[in-house]
């Protein structure tokens, strides 16, 4: 029988403070360094679940949904909401928070998928996920639709690609 762990034993909290070298001309947090903070977390968190090594398959999307200005803290939490035999599902909630004022704001939302493999790079099977809360609960119900979306976006993709070539642009 497959083993099981609940959503919570993946979860992860990431705090750091944006500093001045972080920030684009408008003063706010790079978008690049965003992405990447969220990608390092879900990887945590993905790992904490599978205790194997993962490597990321997919960012379905990161909506930024507010600035994060320099001086802010900005807190990424991060966990498991679903899992396939050797995928997995992350979820990831980025808060900034103003130090002085206290002001905090939901700046951006991502779900990624994140594959666990073993010492030759392949697929390896993972514990189930278990979802307990209300939220981990409505975010596994509504992985599978996230995961049709994915799929086609993926075969899309693999077409353009087909189509564009690996050609140098020069040639």
């Amino acid at each position: 029988m497959r083993e099981t762990k609940f959503c919570k034993e993946s979860y992860v909290v990431k705090t750091s403070i944006v500093q001045p070298p972080d920030t684009n001309s408008h003063g706010t947090l790079f978008g690049g360094k965003l992405m990447a903070y969220i990608d390092d977390i879900a990887g945590i968190a993905a790992m904490r679940h599978a205790r194997k090594a993962v490597v990321t398959a997919s960012t379905d999307s990161v909506d930024f949904l507010h600035p994060i200005y320099e001086g802010n803290a900005v807190c990424l939490e991060a966990f498991v909401t679903y899992t396939g035999r050797s995928s997995m599902e992350v979820f990831v909630k980025v808060i900034a928070e103003g130090l002085l004022t206290g002001e905090r704001n939901v700046c951006a939302l991502s779900f990624l998928t994140m594959v666990a493999v073993d010492e030759e790079g392949k697929p390896i099977e993972i514990p189930a996920v278990v979802p307990v809360t209300d939220e981990e609960k409505s975010l596994y119900e509504s992985a599978k639709d996230r995961a049709q979306i994915r799929k086609k976006r993926r075969k899309d993709s693999e077409e353009r690609a087909k189509s564009f070539g690996s050609e140098l642009p020069w040639n």
